[in-house]
Protein backbone atom coordinates (compact mmCIF):
# COMPACT_ATOMS: atom_id res chain seq x y z
CA UNK A 1 0.00 0.00 0.00
CA UNK A 2 1.82 3.38 -0.91
CA UNK A 3 1.60 6.24 1.89
CA UNK A 4 -1.43 8.00 1.33
CA UNK A 5 -3.34 4.81 1.24
CA UNK A 6 -5.18 5.00 4.29
CA UNK A 7 -6.35 8.84 3.01
CA UNK A 8 -7.71 7.34 -0.02
CA UNK A 9 -9.35 4.34 2.14
CA UNK A 10 -11.56 6.92 4.84
CA UNK A 11 -11.84 9.34 1.83
CA UNK A 12 -9.94 12.32 3.65
CA UNK A 13 -9.23 15.09 1.28
CA UNK A 14 -6.41 16.40 3.16
CA UNK A 15 -3.37 14.61 3.97
CA UNK A 16 -2.78 13.98 7.67
CA UNK A 17 -1.08 16.36 9.88
CA UNK A 18 0.91 14.03 11.58
CA UNK A 19 2.49 10.58 11.33
CA UNK A 20 1.24 9.74 14.80
CA UNK A 21 -2.20 10.49 14.03
CA UNK A 22 -1.96 8.50 10.19
CA UNK A 23 -0.85 5.53 12.10
CA UNK A 24 -3.25 5.55 15.11
CA UNK A 25 -6.12 5.89 12.15
CA UNK A 26 -4.60 2.85 10.57
CA UNK A 27 -4.43 0.93 13.66
CA UNK A 28 -8.20 1.75 14.49
CA UNK A 29 -8.97 1.09 11.54
CA UNK A 30 -7.34 -2.09 10.80
CA UNK A 31 -8.94 -2.94 14.67
CA UNK A 32 -12.35 -2.29 13.55
CA UNK A 33 -12.04 -4.83 10.51
CA UNK A 34 -10.36 -7.60 12.25
CA UNK A 35 -13.35 -7.57 14.88
CA UNK A 36 -15.81 -7.68 12.44
CA UNK A 37 -14.61 -10.68 10.47
CA UNK A 38 -14.07 -12.62 14.18
CA UNK A 39 -17.84 -11.37 15.52
CA UNK A 40 -19.25 -12.69 12.50
CA UNK A 41 -17.24 -16.01 12.70
CA UNK A 42 -18.35 -16.17 16.23
CA UNK A 43 -21.89 -14.88 15.84
CA UNK A 44 -22.35 -18.31 13.69
CA UNK A 45 -21.60 -20.42 17.06
CA UNK A 46 -23.71 -18.31 19.11
CA UNK A 47 -21.10 -16.68 20.97
CA UNK A 48 -19.70 -13.47 20.79
CA UNK A 49 -15.98 -12.32 20.42
CA UNK A 50 -16.02 -10.92 24.81
CA UNK A 51 -18.05 -14.60 25.43
CA UNK A 52 -15.60 -16.54 23.05
CA UNK A 53 -12.64 -15.17 24.68
CA UNK A 54 -14.03 -16.12 28.56
CA UNK A 55 -14.25 -20.29 27.13
CA UNK A 56 -10.70 -19.42 25.41
CA UNK A 57 -9.15 -18.62 29.13
CA UNK A 58 -11.05 -21.27 30.92
CA UNK A 59 -10.00 -24.30 28.48
CA UNK A 60 -6.42 -22.77 28.17
CA UNK A 61 -6.47 -22.56 32.35
CA UNK A 62 -7.81 -25.98 32.42
CA UNK A 63 -9.05 -25.48 36.05
CA UNK A 64 -11.56 -22.71 37.92
CA UNK A 65 -10.60 -19.58 37.69
CA UNK A 66 -12.42 -16.50 39.98
CA UNK A 67 -14.03 -14.29 37.56
CA UNK A 68 -12.03 -11.12 38.70
CA UNK A 69 -9.13 -13.23 37.45
CA UNK A 70 -10.73 -13.74 33.74
CA UNK A 71 -11.78 -10.51 33.49
CA UNK A 72 -8.02 -9.34 33.90
CA UNK A 73 -6.78 -11.97 31.17
CA UNK A 74 -9.34 -10.58 28.27
CA UNK A 75 -8.38 -9.26 25.20
CA UNK A 76 -11.45 -6.47 25.25
CA UNK A 77 -12.08 -5.48 28.26
CA UNK A 78 -15.64 -5.59 28.78
CA UNK A 79 -17.43 -3.18 31.72
CA UNK A 80 -19.45 -5.98 33.45
CA UNK A 81 -17.86 -9.96 33.44
CA UNK A 82 -20.63 -10.80 36.03
CA UNK A 83 -23.30 -10.35 32.80
CA UNK A 84 -20.76 -11.90 30.73
CA UNK A 85 -20.66 -15.40 32.86
CA UNK A 86 -24.18 -15.03 33.26
CA UNK A 87 -24.93 -15.48 29.29
CA UNK A 88 -22.59 -18.16 29.44
CA UNK A 89 -23.99 -20.18 32.69
CA UNK A 90 -27.34 -19.58 30.55
CA UNK A 91 -26.25 -21.63 27.92
CA UNK A 92 -24.39 -24.16 30.03
CA UNK A 93 -21.04 -23.02 28.33
CA UNK A 94 -19.99 -22.43 31.89
CA UNK A 95 -20.42 -22.75 35.40
CA UNK A 96 -20.01 -20.83 38.34
CA UNK A 97 -19.10 -21.94 42.37
CA UNK A 98 -18.75 -19.95 45.23
CA UNK A 99 -15.33 -20.17 47.41
CA UNK A 100 -15.22 -22.20 50.63
CA UNK A 101 -13.08 -19.96 52.36
CA UNK A 102 -14.50 -16.42 50.79
CA UNK A 103 -18.07 -16.44 50.21
CA UNK A 104 -17.37 -13.14 47.89
CA UNK A 105 -15.09 -15.79 45.19
CA UNK A 106 -16.96 -16.56 42.31
CA UNK A 107 -14.81 -19.20 40.04
CA UNK A 108 -16.13 -20.05 36.91
CA UNK A 109 -15.40 -23.21 34.82
CA UNK A 110 -15.71 -24.55 31.88
CA UNK A 111 -18.67 -27.19 31.01
CA UNK A 112 -18.64 -30.07 28.56
CA UNK A 113 -20.50 -28.37 26.41
CA UNK A 114 -18.05 -25.17 26.44
CA UNK A 115 -15.62 -27.37 25.06
CA UNK A 116 -17.19 -28.67 22.47
CA UNK A 117 -18.02 -25.41 21.06
CA UNK A 118 -14.53 -24.41 21.19
CA UNK A 119 -13.59 -27.92 19.55
CA UNK A 120 -16.12 -27.21 16.32
CA UNK A 121 -14.78 -23.42 16.38
CA UNK A 122 -11.42 -24.66 16.52
CA UNK A 123 -10.56 -24.85 12.60
CA UNK A 124 -12.51 -22.39 11.27
CA UNK A 125 -10.74 -19.85 13.59
CA UNK A 126 -7.51 -21.01 12.76
CA UNK A 127 -8.02 -20.63 9.38
CA UNK A 128 -9.53 -16.62 9.60
CA UNK A 129 -6.46 -16.01 11.15
CA UNK A 130 -4.65 -17.84 8.23
CA UNK A 131 -6.65 -15.40 5.36
CA UNK A 132 -6.45 -12.42 7.10
CA UNK A 133 -2.44 -12.66 7.41
CA UNK A 134 -1.90 -14.44 4.03
CA UNK A 135 -0.43 -11.73 2.91
CA UNK A 136 2.28 -11.49 4.87
CA UNK A 137 5.57 -13.01 5.50
CA UNK A 138 6.48 -14.56 8.75
CA UNK A 139 9.31 -12.19 9.04
CA UNK A 140 6.22 -9.30 8.59
CA UNK A 141 3.79 -11.26 11.18
CA UNK A 142 6.95 -11.18 13.76
CA UNK A 143 7.81 -7.42 13.40
CA UNK A 144 4.36 -6.25 13.09
CA UNK A 145 3.55 -8.13 16.66
CA UNK A 146 6.84 -6.64 17.85
CA UNK A 147 5.79 -3.26 16.99
CA UNK A 148 2.23 -3.47 18.42
CA UNK A 149 3.73 -4.65 21.34
CA UNK A 150 5.75 -1.63 21.68
CA UNK A 151 2.75 0.62 20.90
CA UNK A 152 0.81 -1.27 24.06
CA UNK A 153 3.93 -1.02 26.13
CA UNK A 154 3.74 2.57 25.41
CA UNK A 155 0.10 3.11 26.48
CA UNK A 156 -1.72 3.31 30.60
CA UNK A 157 -2.69 0.81 32.42
CA UNK A 158 -6.47 -0.67 32.44
CA UNK A 159 -7.89 -2.05 35.32
CA UNK A 160 -9.79 -5.73 34.47
CA UNK A 161 -12.88 -4.28 34.28
CA UNK A 162 -12.06 -2.01 31.65
CA UNK A 163 -11.28 1.28 33.07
Amino acid sequence: MSANSLQVEVKKKNPYDSPEREAVVSVLLTADRLQNCFSRLFREFGLTCSQYNVLRILRGEGAPLPSLEIASRLIQQVPAITGLIDRLESAGLVCRERCSEDRRVVFVDITSDGLALLSRIDEPLLQLHRDVTKHLSLNELSRLTRLLEKVRAGLPATSPTGG
